[in-house]
């Protein structure tokens, strides 16, 4: 199905099929949403593949999705020595046992490293959309999950630039000492210009009779800044979502007085694009690559996936004063890999360091991993909430 056109209408008669689906089985919506990219999606009718088209709209809903969910932020919420800790034990566990994992399956140890990598990363746009629909979104544990998971992301890229460079043959302590360079100046230099200069501007703006004569305007340009901090991230070798979400939180301080909001606005993109990501992440995934050995390995990827946030995650969470319920639930919150992994996986794919087989398993223990969210989230942790 090439025509734009249908295939953006069948990805939102998706979506709305998601929502009813999910209140179906009475789980959050991104469930529905995935599994019915499952089922439209090459894995049973065929309907949508993962075009450049479903590729770029995707993109454009987990830039969007970041962007609302810093909006709901302000810096110093997300911004914790505890939370630092939390990133960096729940990256090195995840790869340490990846790349164990990966061994034992018999990848040489350049692949396993990277199979390792792909395990690192947290999915913050799962769960932070469960957490919203399920109101919890600013709770304590809500605040330790997002700021550890944007950290994960920014470890997980640079990781995956040291795994690649190990791959190759090409390690070098200067690139990697860029790259970290890179990613501290632009959370530092982001979020200054993001609250003392863009946000300043945008007041500016609003109080005068241009915002009166042109209220879209500011909407249109604190949208201009999103994607832009998502493209200078991309730039530096960090994820766009990691730009995205940085632009939420430095401009979630703004009020108007004459425009017309903007946060409002987004939210109304994030229905649109956030439930098209969702069901690409289904579509992304081709069940009918696997055997039975592919199974297994899948599997045992996804098992070690969920045991390695939990402790690398949780663990620290608790022995760092929160509760057990809470720790357990940061725990939780850290274990979806969504795009993430994917992304890494196909990063390595198209470098050639991993083969197909290995790919198809990151996918599907992302897939897994990403359902498995809100399940418990929904069912176990948060039962009693409507």
């Amino acid at each position: 199905m090439q025509h734009i056109e249908m295939q953006m209408s069948l990805l939102l008669f998706t979506a709305l099929g998601g929502y009813l689906l999910s209140s179906w089985i009475r789980q959050p919506g991104v469930v529905g949403q995935i599994i019915l990219g499952l089922i439209i999606g090459p894995s049973v009718l065929g309907w949508v593949t993962y075009t450049d088209f479903v590729s770029n709209v995707a993109t454009l809903g987990a830039v969007i999705l970041l962007f609302v969910t810093g909006l709901e932020f302000k810096p110093r919420e997300i911004i914790s020595m505890r939370y630092a800790v939390i990133a960096l034990l729940g990256v090195i566990v995840p790869w340490v046992g990846g790349y164990v994992l990966a061994l034992v399956f018999g990848f040489e140890p350049s692949k396993a490293i990277l199979v390792g990598v792909a395990l690192t990363a947290t999915s913050i746009a799962i769960t932070a959309d469960v957490l919203r629909e399920l109101g919890k979104l600013h709770t304590d544990t809500a605040k330790a999950i997002i700021g550890a998971a944007i950290l994960d992301d920014i470890l997980a890229l640079l990781a995956l630039s040291v795994a690649t460079q190990i791959s190759n043959g090409e390690l070098s302590l200067p690139s990697i000492g860029q790259s970290i360079l890179g990613a501290v100046l632009f959370l530092g230099v982001g979020a200054f210009l993001g609250i003392k200069v863009f946000s300043r501007l945008i007041s500016k703006v609003d109080a005068s009779p241009f915002a009166k004569k042109y209220p879209d305007f500011v909407f249109a340009a604190v949208m201009m800044i999103a994607f832009l901090y998502a493209m200078v991230a991309e730039m530096i070798g960090l994820s766009a979502i990691v730009g995205a979400f940085v632009a939420g939180v430095s401009l979630e301080a703004i009020t108007l007085k004459n425009s017309r909001s903007f946060k409002e606005g987004a939210e109304y993109l994030r229905i649109v694009f956030g439930s098209i990501f969702f069901i690409s992440l289904g579509v992304l995934a081709d069940i009918q690559a696997f055997n039975a050995e592919l199974v297994g390995f899948a599997l045992a990827l996804t098992l070690m996936a969920v045991v390695t946030k939990l402790l690398g995650c949780g663990l620290p969470a608790w022995l760092m004063g929160m509760k057990p319920r809470e720790a357990m639930i940061v725990g939780v919150g850290m274990i979806p890999r969504g795009e993430v992994a994917m992304i890494v996986a196909l990063i390595a794919l198209q470098s050639g360091a991993i083969a197909q087989p290995a790919y198809v398993a990151i996918v599907l223990m992302s897939l897994l991993t990403t359902l498995l969210v809100p399940f418990l989230l929904r069912n176990y942790f948060y039962r009693d909430t409507p």
